[in-house]
């Protein structure tokens, strides 16, 4: 019974070991990645104007799903 609990609690330490080392690891690579390797600004492109007619035909697109959602709901 005794070498049973041994091999059980030496098991159990090295899987808990591993998975602590795992994980640091995994840390200092993502560190390290996001250090050297930093994610590029997306280019944000410049809004183009279709004018006063465009803004008009957006806001009535606009308020017309407004209104039916809100008949949707209720």
């Amino acid at each position: 019974m005794q070498q049973g609990l041994d091999i059980t609690l030496f098991g159990m330490g090295i899987v808990f070991t591993f998975l602590l080392v795992l994980v640091i690891c995994t840390t200092v690579m993502s560190r390290v990645i996001t250090r050297f390797f930093p994610e590029a600004e997306p280019a944000v492109a410049p809004a183009v104007s279709a004018g006063a007619a465009g803004d008009e035909r957006l806001k009535k697109i606009i308020k017309a799903a407004i209104e039916q959602h809100r008949n949707r709901r209720g």
